[in-house]
């Protein structure tokens, strides 16, 4: 299980719902962690600071466009289809935001999109940094994705420096770990722990594919929830 970063480096640092969907006729994968809890698609929102009813701890996932967010939420839940997968990469601006019994899954936008003209770019980074302040109370992590096969980007070191300047804990998850070969994957690993400046064990690896690593990062997001966000 991934370690979360509170302080040091990546420090410790609320729109009306379109629509609302039960999801639990969906099939759900026995091997995933959150599969057999309950979990409710409450909404799309352009608002960061949208209020959520009841308060509980919320975890956000953000990265790059084409990270594969949306598959790896999908594995985690295991319920294929609930976090749609875009045909359009850059073009969702909206917060997608998921109940389970404790807690709130809340998915941002990816950033870094390359087609995306100036004003969007702008208009992405506004939305995740409100995100990052707006509910920084409830925040009871944020889990930042990164693909392990390239170096962090401009873009990826831009969203170090927002993760960097709030209060809540990050644990950086590595996806299509199953694209490289175990002795690479180390490799990668130790090569993007330097690059961000954190020890190995805050980067957790995972594949949609294999399956590896989405158990543990199941594992991870309950016990940061069980913390709550004022741990």
């Amino acid at each position: 299980m991934g370690s979360w970063a509170a302080r040091p480096n990546l420090a410790r640092a609320r729109c009306v719902a379109s629509h609302s969907e039960l999801t639990a006729h969906l099939p759900i994968r026995p091997s995933a962690p959150l599969g057999r809890l309950p979990i409710e698609f409450l909404g799309s929102f352009p608002d960061p600071g949208v209020r959520l009813d009841p308060v509980l701890p919320e975890i956000a996932f953000v990265g790059r466009s084409n990270v594969g967010k949306s598959s790896l939420l999908n594995a985690l839940v295991g319920k294929q289809g609930l976090a749609r997968v875009s045909a359009t990469p850059g073009k969702t601006t909206l917060l997608n935001v998921y109940r389970l019994p404790d807690f709130y899954l809340v998915d941002l936008p990816g950033y870094g999109y390359a087609r995306a003209n100036k004003g969007d770019r702008a208009g992405f980074r506004r939305l995740i940094d409100g995100v990052l302040t707006a509910r920084s109370a409830a925040l009871a992590g944020v889990v930042w994705l990164l693909d392990i096969r390239h170096q962090p980007s401009v873009d990826d070191l831009e969203m170090r420096e927002s993760l960097a300047a709030t209060e809540c804990p990050v644990l950086v998850v590595l996806t299509k770990a199953d694209k490289l070969g175990r002795t690479a994957r180390q490799a990668q690993v130790t090569a993007l722990a330097r690059a961000l400046d954190l020890p190995e064990d805050q980067l957790q690896t995972t594949s949609i594919r294999t399956g590896d690593g989405i158990a543990d990062l199941g594992a991870s997001i309950l016990a940061a929830v069980a913390k709550g966000p004022d741990a």
